[in-house]
């Protein structure tokens, strides 16, 4: 078996994401059930309950993940798959609203080698080591695949830690496996499909900084209870500043609402700025940081990367 480095930066060829800004791009097959907190026909933006406070302790969930190198295998028998070697990690941000302060509370890290080569043996440079995690095919997506959800599985273990009671969990990105975890959020930044019929969408449009939509219901294959929400920020585009939460279907009606409403007093204090974050304002103040500290944590990549092709040499 012989291991080839692609010698391109594996930073070129990356897929390219609209901006949250642009609003959703086409249509979503997904059922809708418009009526859970309003009729329908009643639907209207809605403000927070007044007086009602931000939980005291917010814990915040992120990952990231890199490509530290495209690779080719050659089996034993001479055919050549191609694969990735890369770097994921995930953390807990700690957010003590009383206090004003956020600490990185927890942070896992891990490699793999992303390939459909069976029983591969881990590639070691020098203290980095790339287990071999076998993916069903090599085209690009099956491996950008093997990677998400390796990241995905890290980040869903370390949700469940620095729980206490009465805090608020936030998980960047939809709940998936973690709709059992009591109030859990997913937060969801990017809008690639349109959920909503037209004249519901004129409502998430409308909202103002602090409103959100009613909650709805919106599934296929998984089911959650969402809404749209606006976070401050300068007007723009209609999508500016739009996010979107979902929490479990398992909870009852009222439960969601009052996370819908408990959202709205919440997220909106995260907000980023412009002059900070690109992403602003969706991409939230704590999740930045975190992103930052991650990525620290996976090492410098032009190192990395050269390590492996000395290996493959």
């Amino acid at each position: 078996m012989k291991l080839h480095v692609d010698a391109w930066d594996p930073a070129y060829g990356l897929s390219f994401e609209a901006s949250a800004a642009d609003g959703p791009q086409a249509p979503s097959s997904a059922q809708i059930q418009a009526d859970v907190e309003l009729p329908e026909s009643a639907w209207r933006p809605v403000d927070p309950p007044a007086g009602l406070a931000a939980p005291g302790t917010v814990l915040i969930v992120d990952g990231v993940q890199r490509i530290d190198a495209r690779v080719w295998i050659t089996d034993d028998e001479g055919t050549t798959h191609p694969g990735v070697a890369a770097s994921y990690a995930a953390g807990v941000v700690r957010c003590d609203l009383g206090r004003g302060a956020a600490q990185v509370a927890t942070t896992r890290i891990e490699r793999g080698l992303f390939t459909p080569v069976p029983d591969l043996p881990p590639i070691v440079a020098g203290n980095i080591r790339y287990p071999g995690r076998r993916v069903s095919r090599g085209e690009p997506k099956d491996l950008a695949l093997g990677v998400q959800r390796h990241m995905r599985a890290l980040e869903v273990g370390v949700s469940g830690e620095e729980r206490t009671d009465g805090d608020l969990l936030i998980v960047d990105g939809p709940l998936q496996e973690r709709a059992h975890l009591p109030r859990a959020l997913g937060y969801i930044k990017t809008h690639r499909v349109e959920y909503l019929p037209a004249e519901l969408t004129a409502v998430v449009t409308a909202l103002r900084g602090g409103q959100r939509t009613p909650v709805f219901g919106l599934g296929t294959s998984w089911h959650r209870f969402a809404w749209y929400l606006r976070l401050p920020g300068p007007s723009g585009a209609p999508w500016s500043g739009i996010v979107r939460a979902e929490c479990s279907a398992d909870l009852t009606t009222g439960d969601a609402v009052a996370l819908a409403h408990l959202s709205a007093v919440t997220l909106p204090r995260f907000a980023s700025q412009a002059y900070k974050d690109p992403r602003a304002p969706q991409n939230l103040v704590p999740i930045a940081g975190l992103e930052r500290k991650l990525r620290a944590m996976l090492g410098d990549p032009r190192l990395l990367h050269r390590a492996l092709a000395r290996i493959a040499a």
